[in-house]
């Protein structure tokens, strides 16, 4: 949601007279620094080749490999993760990808003689959560509404509602539920001095 224009398109309206309304641009003020680096962020990486939609919000994100084979969705957070793309990684609509996560699309396979690379497109599905710390390996499906513990290490695709933690990474009995309607991205104070009254 860091775009200005959108922002600025949706943004809530108070009358001029009102103390709300001081207190609003007090805060759109205030934060305006933290936007203005967020939408930086997203330009750059569009300059670069990625698609990211105007309503995402993308962290410090460290990348090495190719810019062009990152798509990032509608409403989706990306905070400091490191991704190393050789291969696609493709993150829908309202993800929320926490700090220190690490994505991975290429490996060695260890039983080559000759330690061949193994790459593998990353697919990370609408309203998934990945928490901090956590580790994507390549070649992972992750389905829709599934959340990822904190640490843990992803080694194999992972159904959708399922909810991951450990290393590896393994199903606990509960399951999230389908009915899956928020944007993490409104949580953000720049977003909400912009948005909300």
């Amino acid at each position: 949601m860091a775009s200005l224009q959108y922002l600025w398109q949706n943004r809530a309206k108070s009358p001029i007279s009102s103390l709300i309304f001081y207190k609003n641009w007090g805060k759109r003020i205030l934060l305006l620094p933290e936007l203005l680096k967020r939408n930086r962020r997203r330009t750059s990486l569009i300059r670069k080749g990625a698609t990211i939609s105007e309503t995402a919000e993308i962290g410090e994100v460290n990348i090495e490999g190719g810019f062009k084979l990152l798509a990032v969705g509608h409403n989706s957070f990306i905070g400091r993760v490191k991704l190393s793309i050789h291969d696609n990684v493709i993150i829908g609509n309202h993800v929320c990808i926490n700090d220190g996560v690490e994505i991975l699309t290429a490996s060695h396979d260890v039983l080559d003689p000759s330690w061949k690379e193994i790459k593998g497109e990353v697919k990370i599905d609408d309203y998934v959560w990945i928490g901090t710390g956590a580790l994507i390996l390549p070649g992972i499906s992750i389905g829709k509404g599934a959340v990822i513990g904190a640490r843990a290490v992803v080694t194999k695709s992972v159904l959708p509602g399922t909810i991951m933690v450990g290393n590896p990474a393994k199903a606990i009995d509960k399951k999230r539920t389908e009915l899956l309607n928020y944007n993490p991205c409104e949580f953000l104070a720049a977003n909400k001095a912009w948005l909300s009254l």
